[in-house]
């Protein structure tokens, strides 16, 4: 019994690995080298340089750790790091200059039909694609900052993208100038966490086709649109900041084809619309804050049985804007700053309705050239008589027991 105790004792020094040191001045002096004399559960440590390899193939289970940021350079003609390993970590590098091509996804570090792999602190700097994972699980990508500087979509790959993917973490990630921020397309049981994604040219994130995942506590601002998610069911958006995500198509948050989901104390701040809803059903948009945007809800006729409340809506140029006449979703108990109710058995819910969509809105929605108009004394004339005498806002797009007081999300 003593002798199997102590063989166990000495298990996890076995499977610990050497160390192998990638050095420019020493017996070692190319990562390739390294992967061609290690074995799985080696660990090679990278000492600070620039290593310029093409593209390197991570076949085993190793840990590549960066010492002192080592920089390996693509000279814009490789992909660099292509990994079809299980049990990978890369940590602490520096990825530079990709090739770039029109066909393939060329990639800084490139993940195939793995599982357990951690791409943990690098820095990618004009990379086509930065960080991409194709049919690869329980996975993990975090504290990277990837930053590119392109001005139109066909210029550059997305920065972290993720396909047929599943139980995958995104987090604490800065996602800079790529065309969508974060890319995700059939990832499934997977969470997007604590992300900035800020000036990318087409999405901050772009999530489609991927069921049952989370993002929580992201910031997306100041990207061509904020995020789009589309065909998918069972999603969980909460406490995430979408903010300037101005233009003539941008939105904070466009929910297409989507059921059975929750967008919860999100904050929307200064997009052209901070949340359209087309083909959306049974979704819970619940405690956000909606400040200074062009179009708080968009909410298309094709959307039913979605429930709005205890959201605040503060200083909005339209709170809600419908292209039907029947609405078919719950609005009750929000806080309108235009509420001019009253409340006389002070219970702190309004004692008349509220109707957030006015005659302006709806003929914008018909006319968009209309809104040439905002501030006319024409238009405060118009609202003030649908106000009196509603006959062209939809009749139940209304909130029936609007809230006195705004929320308090301290």
């Amino acid at each position: 019994m003593k002798l199997i105790l102590i063989f166990l004792c000495f298990i996890p020094s076995l499977l610990s690995g050497r160390t192998i040191v990638v050095d420019k001045t020493g017996k070692v002096t190319t990562l390739k080298q390294a992967l061609t004399i290690a074995a799985s559960g080696d660990t090679i440590v990278v000492k600070a340089g620039t290593y310029q390899e093409g593209n390197v193939q991570v076949t085993k289970s190793v840990t590549i750790i960066g010492e002192g940021t080592p920089v390996f350079d693509g000279e814009d003609k490789h992909e660099i790091f292509t990994i079809t390993s299980d049990n990978v970590t890369v940590k602490g590098m520096m990825f530079v200059h990709t090739g770039r091509a029109s066909m393939n996804d060329v990639a800084a570090i490139k993940v195939l039909d793995s599982r357990y792999v951690t791409i943990d602190g690098n820095r990618f700097e004009e990379a086509f694609f930065g960080i991409h994972f194709s049919n690869t699980s329980h996975s993990v990508v975090k504290n990277n900052i990837l930053h590119a500087s392109a001005l139109a979509e066909f210029e550059i790959g997305n920065g972290i993208h993720m396909w047929k993917c599943d139980q995958i973490t995104i987090d604490s990630n800065e996602i800079h100038g790529h065309r969508d921020g974060i890319y995700f397309e059939f990832v499934t049981n997977s969470l997007i966490r604590k992300n900035i994604s800020e000036g990318n040219v087409r999405y901050g994130l772009h999530f489609m086709f991927s069921h049952n995942d989370e993002y929580l506590y992201n910031r997306f601002i100041n990207n061509g649109a904020g995020v789009a998610v589309m065909y998918t069911k069972n999603v969980k958006m909460y406490d995430n900041t979408f903010e300037r995500n101005w233009g003539g198509a941008a939105y904070g948050l466009l929910l297409k084809d989507i059921r059975d989901s929750e967008v919860m104390r999100n904050h929307f701040i200064k997009n052209t619309i901070a949340i359209h809803l087309e083909g959306v059903s049974r979704t819970q948009i619940v405690s956000n804050d909606f400040s200074q945007n062009g179009y708080a809800v968009r909410l298309q006729a094709s959307s039913d049985d979605n429930v709005f409340t205890h959201n605040n809506f503060l200083a909005n140029t339209f709170d809600f804007a419908t292209n039907g006449t029947m609405v078919l979703n719950t609005i009750d108990g929000n806080y309108w700053d235009r509420y001019q109710g009253y409340d006389l058995n002070r219970d702190g819910r309004g004692d008349v309705p509220y109707r957030p969509v006015n005659m302006y809105a709806m003929i914008v929605e018909r006319i968009p050239s209309a809104v040439l108009l905002w501030r006319s004394f024409l238009v405060m004339l118009m609202d003030r008589a649908e106000k009196a005498i509603p006959v062209v806002t939809p009749e139940n797009l209304r909130d029936n027991s609007p809230s006195m007081s705004r929320y308090d999300r301290a």
